[in-house]
């Protein structure tokens, strides 16, 4: 958390030594107005790709989640600066999505909702499963148990909605137990398996809103 203080405070900084707020020049202000938003943006980015940083709670989770691209998160700063920080995070999302295309998750057939009594519906690429849930806000971990699974994943508040992020090994269980893969098994496998040992204290999933 120093790391993002440090940010708000050059940013601060920059502000004020530009005179915005004063009767300066139009591009200065437009000069101070960027570079404000640069950094409220990297702030927002880190938020975006570390595990922990935006927690929420059980009431927030409550609702219907519907996916809308595949998501990723760092276990901590540290890292997530390890593995080249946002740009590394905009390279697994990418190479995620043509495996989730192949398994056939997409916005019409991936949801999630969470009831308030603990218990849930989902669908996977189609496939339906329901059971019931625990939160530990303390961690962000979600335990989810039905008749065909039970999992464990984490949920992190996103700028469009939540992030549902799992183990690789986990959302690989998932996928296997929930979706026809029909063929594409074996480079889904080897896909997400890739990208797991490639990134340490990486979890995995969907964005959802």
């Amino acid at each position: 958390m120093k790391k993002n203080i440090l940010i708000l405070a050059t940013a601060a900084l920059i502000v004020s030594s530009c005179g915005f707020g004063t009767m300066g020049t139009t591009a200065t202000g437009s000069q101070t107005t960027t570079t404000a938003a640069n950094a409220g943006g990297a702030l927002g980015n880190i938020l975006t790709s570390v595990l922990g940083l935006d927690k929420m709670s059980q009431k927030n989770l409550v609702g219907t989640w519907t996916y809308s691209q595949p998501g990723c998160a760092f276990t901590s700063e540290n890292l997530l600066a390890k593995a080249g920080g946002e740009m590394a995070a905009a390279e697994i999302k990418s190479k995620l999505q043509p495996t989730f295309q192949k398994v056939g998750i997409s916005s019409s057939n991936t949801q999630v909702t969470f009831k308030q009594d603990g218990t849930f519906t989902a669908k996977i690429a189609g496939k339906s499963w329901n059971g019931t849930y625990t939160y530990d806000e303390s961690t962000s971990k979600i335990t989810m148990t039905g008749l065909l699974l039970n999992i464990n994943c984490y949920a992190k508040r996103n700028t469009n909605g939540i992030s549902l992020l799992f183990e690789a090994s986990k959302l690989l269980t998932m996928l296997q137990t929930m979706s026809a893969l029909s063929g594409g098994g074996s480079s889904t496998l080897g896909t997400i398996s890739e990208i797991s040992k490639n990134y340490d204290g990486l979890r995995v999933g969907f964005d959802m809103k």
